[in-house]
């Protein structure tokens, strides 16, 4: 059972880079196949796709977002993070980290979300 779960400061002002962590316990970020994302939702809104960094390392990026964001990994610690750059307050969402197979449709593994408002 796989078990993610965010972390990041809740409040971040306008301008400034958003940056979350997910950390991963009881499977392997390099697991073969494995594909880690980020989501997020805005108040009263749907949920976002916004990237993915896949087993291998290679990474992929909701287009609407990729010239604001970054996906990077440290496997020592088996965690994912999630870079925001030059942020508004169009940003303040629940943001989620998700697990699944690159070849799946659904995810299986979700983190339990955490509240970014971005607010001077």
């Amino acid at each position: 059972q796989v078990q993610l779960q965010e972390s990041g400061p809740g409040l971040v002002k306008p301008s400034q880079t958003l940056s979350l962590t997910c950390t991963a316990s009881g499977g392997s970020i390099t697991t073969k196949y494995s594909a880690w994302s980020w989501i997020r939702q805005p108040p009263g809104k749907g949920l976002e796709w916004m990237g993915v960094i896949a087993y291998d390392g290679s990474t992929y990026y909701n287009p609407s977002l990729k010239s604001r964001t970054s996906i990077s990994r440290d496997t020592s610690k088996n965690q994912f993070s999630l870079h925001v750059a030059s942020v508004t307050p169009e940003d303040t969402a629940v943001y989620f980290c998700a697990l699944k197979r690159v070849t799946a449709r659904n995810y299986e593994y979700w983190g339990q979300g955490t509240q970014v408002t971005v607010s001077s």
